[in-house]
C-alpha cells in the first residue's frame, strides 16, 4: 500500500487552510481566526489574526512546492491524493485543536455550532480517505504497467 507523498501532503495542508480562510472567513464571514476569543467588532484584530493564518498557509504551500521540486515528478493521481489527504488533515487538526480544545473559533458561531464543527471534522475524515484511496489506486495502477 502506498503512503501519501509528504510533499503533496504539506501542499494540501496549506491549500486546505487557504480554502478554509477564503471561503469560511472571507466569503461566508462565519468566523475569523480569533473570533472565539475576542469581540468580532474589533476589525483590526480579526484581520490581523486572519492575515497571520493566511501567512502560515502560504508558508506551508511554499514548503510543499520546495519539497516537490527536490524529487522526481509525481503521477497526477498521487499528487492529487496527497493534496486531498493534506486538506483533510488540516480540517481534522484545526477542527480538534482550534474549534474544540482551544475554542479559538467555531466553524459557525451560534446555537448549532457543534453541528457545523462536526461536519467540518467529517469533511476532513472524508478528504483523508479519498486522498489515501486516490494515491493507493494510482500506486496499484503504476505497478500493473
Amino acid at each position: 500500500m502506498m503512503r501519501v507523498d509528504r510533499a503533496a501532503l504539506v501542499l494540501g495542508l496549506g491549500i486546505g487552510g487557504f480554502v478554509d480562510g477564503i471561503v469560511i472567513h472571507q466569503l461566508l464571514g462565519w468566523h475569523h481566526m480569533l473570533s472565539g476569543w475576542y469581540p468580532v467588532d474589533d476589525v483590526h484584530l480579526m484581520m490581523l489574526g486572519d492575515g497571520l493564518f493566511h501567512l502560515f498557509c502560504l508558508l506551508l504551500v511554499l514548503a510543499g512546492i520546495a519539497m516537490l521540486n527536490r524529487r522526481p515528478p509525481l503521477p497526477n493521481a498521487v499528487l492529487l491524493g496527497g493534496i486531498l489527504a493534506g486538506w483533510g488533515v488540516f480540517n481534522l487538526v484545526e477542527g480538534v485543536i482550534d474549534h474544540q480544545v482551544l475554542g479559538v473559533h467555531h466553524v459557525r458561531h451560534g446555537p448549532d455550532q457543534l453541528v457545523y464543527d462536526i461536519a467540518f471534522l467529517v469533511s476532513g475524515a472524508v478528504l483523508v480517505a479519498i486522498g489515501f484511496y486516490t494515491g493507493r489506486a494510482a500506486s496499484v495502477e503504476a505497478r500493473k504497467s
